[in-house]
């Protein structure tokens, strides 16, 4: 007997295994499923970026402090001449220093401004500034261009957010959680910090304000490797697009809670293989160049592969955004630029330049 027509045949149990075209025709649509999977995720990768492009203002508004900070430039170079060529150089520096660009990438900056001055490349104030942007621009995408997420091939994307504690992961992840929703993905969240009971019980409010559904410790007595492998199997179980993974906030310098995140990917690649398809580490813009620490051993141990930059609106140290990318070789996806549900930007460097150096 047929299958009915909205039940894929390698799924039905009157599909026989032993015919030759029945084999043909499962396999095919194995193909065809995976296929749409696939298409579905490549999708909501370029729907979230292109809405980045939309959500510039935002972008705009969330570095006002940086900005200011970085206005002396327009200063210094409205009435550049050759002759205070060091001065200028030696003032800018000292700005991008301020912003918490680095030293190593602000003489680098300052470097090539005065060798492409010194070779006539560059004649007036405005073509230094285009120069300036350029540099940056490039420092950003020639380690970090893959700003989209990589959902992979298949139902359900899983994603691991990771980082210490304040830094912002479970509103992150509520965040993460509203913007999929908005372009029609079934989340299931996965409260994993079972160290901080208002850590689930702050989940469980994202679940209900965005719609989503989620797995949590229902005993409180559950390891967080325990509730992880859980949610990854009900997410495959039950065809959700996504899961999204809360963990515990820990210190990159307690050794034994950062094993524990090793435990958490094994348990979930077990229960799925190739999860986690991202492991984001939340990062506080307000900590500047304080972050590449956090950001080296959590990723020695667990393997980054996006950061999520938070509070950037409340910082003039917006420069770190490029330290940490220059610095790891690591993308930025999404940078938090407000308080509101929708100031959890995906990343886009050419927005980025345009919002600090306007």
């Amino acid at each position: 007997m047929a299958a009915p027509p909205h039940v894929l045949p390698f799924l039905s149990p009157s599909a026989s295994p032993r015919a030759p075209s029945g084999r043909r025709r499962a396999a095919g649509l194995r193909c065809a499923a995976a296929a749409g999977q696939a298409g579905f995720f490549t999708r909501l990768g370029r729907l979230i970026k292109e809405k980045a492009k939309s959500d510039v203002d935002k972008l705009f508004s969330g570095f006002s402090k940086t900005r200011e900070n970085l206005s002396v430039v327009d200063e210094l170079l409205t009435y550049w001449n050759l002759a205070d060529t060091d001065r200028v150089l030696d003032d800018l520096e000292e700005a991008l220093l301020v912003s918490d660009f680095g030293p190593k990438i602000s003489f680098r900056i300052v470097d090539t401004l005065r060798d492409e001055i010194r070779d006539g490349k560059l004649k007036s104030g405005s073509e230094i500034k285009a120069s300036l942007k350029r540099c940056i621009l490039e420092l950003l995408t020639s380690k970090g261009s893959n700003t989209e997420l990589k959902l992979g091939f298949r139902k359900p994307a899983v994603i691991m957010i990771v980082g210490v504690n304040g830094g912002g992961k479970t509103t992150s992840l509520g965040k993460l959680a509203h913007r999929f929703k908005n372009e029609g993905a079934k989340v299931l969240m996965a409260a994993g910090d079972t160290f901080r009971a208002a850590a689930r019980d702050q989940l469980e409010v994202w679940a209900e304000r965005t719609g989503s559904e989620i797995v949590i410790d229902k005993d409180k007595k559950a390891q967080a490797p325990s509730v992880l492998s859980q949610a990854v199997k009900r997410g495959k179980r039950e065809g959700f697009d996504i899961v999204l993974c809360d963990t515990s906030g820990r210190l990159h310098t307690n050794y034994g809670l950062m094993e524990e995140l090793v435990t958490c990917k094994k348990v979930m690649a077990k229960a799925l293989p190739g999860a986690p398809n991202e492991v984001l580490l939340v990062l506080d813009g307000t900590t500047g160049l304080n972050m590449l620490q956090q950001a080296r051993e959590f990723n020695d141990v667990v393997g980054i592969t996006g950061f999520i930059l938070t509070k950037l609106d409340g910082t003039a140290r917006g420069g770190c955004v490029v330290s940490v990318v220059d610095e790891l070789g690591i993308p930025v996806k999404f940078i938090g630029v407000g308080e509101g549900v929708e100031d959890l930007q995906p990343f886009d460097a050419e927005a980025f330049v345009e919002a600090i150096f306007p």
